[in-house]
């Protein structure tokens, strides 16, 4: 009875088209890809990652696919202001410039990725907040490499 059970339980899963989360259909030109980036750059790991994960094989070949990333910048805005004066909260915006090049050499036109974050800031607490404001950013790095995958493949499917 209970293999029955997990049977139709997976049955009635795939055949509402359930996926699990970052499980893509990489389209043929992705199998290959390059990725043109600074050597040492935080970002470049993070998405040459993110595409191994997503079954692509990531080259030094630049005959394959490249997706060049242009720049990568984090900015802050105030959004709220203590009674003291001071900024209680920031909004934290990192920006993601890349393009695509294709094999035959054309490149499609620079694309840009904003992944946005609040962070409340409490002057009491420097150390730990500047420890909450780095995890902060490694996620929202690992979200703009998500979302240039997804982009990507959105790109190739057109």
């Amino acid at each position: 009875m209970r293999y029955l059970a997990v049977l139709l339980l997976s049955i009635m899963l795939t055949a509402c088209g359930f996926q699990l989360r970052d499980s893509y259909q990489l389209p043929p030109q992705l199998e290959r890809v390059h990725i043109d980036a600074a050597a040492f750059s935080e970002i470049r790991q993070v998405v040459i990652q993110r595409f191994e994960l997503a079954g692509a094989e990531v080259v030094d070949d630049s005959e394959a696919l490249t997706v060049r990333i242009i720049s990568d910048a984090l900015d802050r805005r105030a959004l709220s202001l203590s009674r003291s004066g001071q900024v209680a909260e920031y909004e934290l915006i990192y920006t993601l410039w890349y393009e695509l090049i294709r094999r035959d050499g054309t490149a499609a036109p620079a694309q840009r990725i904003e992944v946005y974050r609040d962070y409340q800031d409490d002057p009491n607490f420097a150390l730990a907040k500047t420890r909450e404001r780095e995890v902060l950013v490694a996620e929202m790095r690992e979200d703009a490499a998500r979302l240039l995958l997804r982009q990507v493949i959105t790109q190739l499917a057109e």
